[in-house]
């Protein structure tokens, strides 16, 4: 009997995640899975759990770098309709983990509804975004979230509301396995003048990042008070490459990843930019993806 009979229908092994990340980089997972329902969620974190397999929760991939051996274990991320749907009530809007944040900062536009714009160019999913409090220069999508649906690994599942939860920079207090679904308070407003702010902060981010390349986003965390990207270019490193993976000259808390990059390239050139940016002015840059 196979660990996973019965799942056939959204089990695949040796799954290379680099069809999976932003970078387009990163080894295999050994089981990658794609439950539809919160029935087969449940039952294959049951399965998991049964078999001592570990688990990776994977959103849209936009923040993460897999290493070049890959995921032992299974890594699941959600999929289909019941994890995707976008639903407004008044001036509420409640979106799935698996939404995508860009299509969901659109459908707030055509509604009419102020409050998400402002994550505009913000790559993921709704859960992913969620986790990790993302954002940016013109706001976190903490500020607007009312309330949060989770589940933990024994498939119970329960809502966490505004008062019980912290958003801090690129973090937040939510530490169940899974993010289901989140409820943000907007408000009503007009959609041309929404849709020029989002036009606006768009162009502004097409003009000072690299949004064509193979990239995961902000590699390093903003340490209070000053600017990660600021730092890296000051220290001599814009351009500077290992392998394929080079920092970006557009902006230095990017890395870039050409054909053929590894891993292993990208992990020794953020070696080097922490290094260069502590020996010039003894300042230790903390990530802001997260490494499997």
């Amino acid at each position: 009997m196979k660990l996973f009979d019965g799942f056939e229908a959204i089990v695949k092994e040796n799954e290379p995640l680099s069809k999976h990340t932003w970078f387009r980089i990163g080894g295999p997972a050994r089981y990658f899975i794609e439950p539809t329902t919160f029935d087969e969620l449940c039952r294959v974190t049951t399965r998991c759990r049964e078999n001592s397999v570990p688990i990776h929760v994977l959103g849209g991939g936009a923040n993460l770098l897999v290493a070049d051996a890959g995921v032992p274990g299974a890594v699941i991320r959600l999929a289909g309709e019941e994890f995707q749907r976008v639903t407004f009530e008044e001036n509420t809007l409640t979106a799935g983990a698996a939404a995508e944040m860009g299509k969901v900062v659109l459908r707030c536009v055509r509604e009419g509804r102020s409050g998400l714009e402002g994550l505009t160019g913000v790559p993921g999913t709704i859960g992913g975004c969620v986790r990790m409090n993302a954002g940016g220069a013109f706001g976190d999508i903490g500020s607007t979230i009312e309330c949060v649906t989770v589940m933990d690994e024994e498939g119970n599942t329960f809502q966490r509301f505004r008062p019980d939860l912290a958003f801090a920079y690129r973090s937040t207090n939510i530490t169940a396995r899974f993010i289901l679904s989140a409820t943000f308070g907007l408000t009503e407003d007009d959609p041309h003048r929404i849709l020029r702010e989002v036009k606006q902060i768009w162009m502004h981010k097409k003009n000072t990042q690299p949004l064509a390349a193979h990239n995961a986003g902000c590699i390093f965390k903003n340490p209070r008070g000053m600017s990660a990207g600021a730092l890296i270019d000051k220290a001599g490193m814009k351009g500077r490459r290992v392998g394929g993976a080079r920092v970006s000259e557009k902006h230095a808390n990017f890395i870039l990843a050409e054909k053929g990059t590894t891993a292993f390239d990208v992990l020794r050139l953020i070696d080097m930019i922490r290094e260069a940016v502590a020996r010039e002015f003894n300042v230790n840059l903390e990530k802001e993806i997260e490494v499997w």
